[in-house]
């Protein structure tokens, strides 16, 4: 009885605990990281749920989403506690935090990422602020820089009279030495503005492209309205281009004789009153008398332009400009192309671009970039000038000048850009481009502050 009881006693004493054994342990839990508080410029408190039997956490920072670039100090950075302040940051930055929960050797998995973005403002880098005419002219190979005017920018010691002879040694009237405003009536011409605008150019010494003598969106109603026959009507164009051309001999250096003759949509030529009353041959016609004027007038080195604009992209068209211009070439009659690159920050691509450009380079003509400017809005998804857009915007304008920049010497002619500030663009809500929204497609903001695009466009001349 006594030998059964002890051995009872002995198996229940074995199996007891004895208090010295460990409870296996739970799985380490993982931190739920807070939004962070006390954010400054420099600085922002790291928040996080405490997680049981954790004895120190780990907090990663990082200036990327993907915690691709740690910042320095904060890998791995050892905290007690559920807090810990974040210092020596830059403003306006966007930083990312994110918590493992330590016990021993024992590390959790890692917490939610959370983002914070420091107060302030990114400082503003200025804009290079050389001139753009003064880089062109130190290339081996300079060319004008250009822009379009209006007669009421040419005031002496105005701010576009001042940017005007600084950036630029070349002008083109935007819309006032177009047929429309100058002939009133057959033979009977209104020279004010146009007068005003070469004469500028010509005290200044700055190159002036004529544009456009034949357009069908500047035919004026008198011609429009002409009750005559298509013979005598050729006659009145003869006469208006022979007037205006022999007018400025010697005053403005070139002319696009025709803008925008062929269709968008098919390649064919465009239904323009031109060609219904002149026939197919009116482009070769406009041109033979420009030249006989210049020639009457002993301007002999007038240079003589076809323009128009989305060649690049739309290759019917493309076709159809260089049929016309090899059909001008045969008479002699053309001295360039016009490539209007009304483009957009998208489009188009640079291989477009060059290939467009090269089909009139093979043929020895001179290549103007004749009214350059760079939507960012053309699908009215921005509200302003965004810095991604405003960089993309940038970097089209750079390619476009070193494009035109790797020209031989014999094919630069000049680039010219159309207009100087983005509030007076011709792009912004403008119905026949299906435009709805607002643009900033030039080189100046609203104040004539430089903007990046104009610091891409100097990039380009490098």
């Amino acid at each position: 009885m006594g030998i059964a009881f002890f051995l009872v006693f002995t198996l229940l004493s074995c199996s007891k605990d004895d208090g010295n054994s460990p409870e296996p342990s739970a799985k380490l839990g993982i931190p739920f990281a807070s939004t962070a508080s006390n954010i400054t410029d420099t600085s922002f408190q790291a928040n996080w749920v405490l997680v049981p039997e954790a004895e120190s956490y780990l907090i990663d920072v990082s200036t990327s989403s993907s915690f691709s670039m740690m910042l320095t100090g904060y890998e791995a950075f050892v905290v007690q506690g559920n807090t810990v302040s974040v210092i020596g940051l830059s403003p306006a930055i966007n930083y990312y935090y994110r918590v493992r929960a330590k016990r021993g050797a024992e590390i959790s998995s890692n917490s939610n990422a959370i983002t914070v973005i420091t107060t302030g403002v990114i400082p503003e880098e200025p804009e290079d602020p050389t001139f753009l005419k003064v880089k062109a002219n130190a290339l081996a190979n300079p060319f004008f820089v250009g822009v379009a005017v209006k007669s009421n920018q040419l005031t002496e010691g105005s701010s576009y009279d001042t940017v005007l002879k600084n950036e630029f040694s070349s002008i083109t009237a935007e819309y006032e030495m177009k047929m429309n405003p100058i002939s009133t009536g057959s033979g009977s011409y209104n020279w004010v503005a146009a007068d005003k605008i070469v004469k500028y150019g010509n005290d200044n010494g700055i190159n002036v492209h004529g544009h456009a003598l034949v357009w069908h969106n500047a035919v004026p109603n008198w011609l429009a309205n002409f009750s005559g026959t298509d013979a005598e009507f050729a006659l009145e164009v003869k006469k208006y281009i022979t007037d205006v051309v022999t007018r400025y001999a010697g005053k403005v250096k070139s002319w696009d004789v025709v803008n925008e003759a062929v269709n968008d949509n098919d390649g064919g030529l465009r239904n323009t009153i031109f060609l219904q009353k002149m026939g197919p041959n009116y482009i070769k016609d406009c041109f033979q008398w420009a030249r006989d004027a210049a020639n009457a007038a002993g301007d002999t080195n007038l240079l003589l332009f076809y323009n128009d604009y989305a060649t690049s992209t739309n290759i019917n068209k493309q076709n159809k400009v260089y049929t016309i211009v090899d059909d001008l070439m045969a008479n002699n009659l053309i001295d360039g192309v016009g490539f209007q690159m009304h483009n957009t920050y998208l489009s188009p691509t640079k291989i477009q671009m060059e290939t467009d450009i090269n089909r009139a380079v093979v043929k020895g003509l001179k290549i103007h970039v004749s009214e350059l400017d760079i939507q960012v809005n053309q699908n009215n998804d921005i509200t302003y000038l965004t810095e991604e857009r405003n960089l993309a915007q940038k970097a089209k304008y750079l390619e476009i000048v070193k494009i035109y920049n790797a020209l031989p010497a014999a094919n630069k002619y000049a680039l010219t850009v159309w207009g100087f500030k983005d509030n007076e663009s011709w792009i912004p809500y403008n119905t026949d481009l299906n435009h709805p929204g607002n643009d900033w497609p030039l080189l100046y903001d609203k104040d004539f502050k430089l903007k990046s695009a104009h610091t891409g466009f100097l990039e380009g001349l490098n």
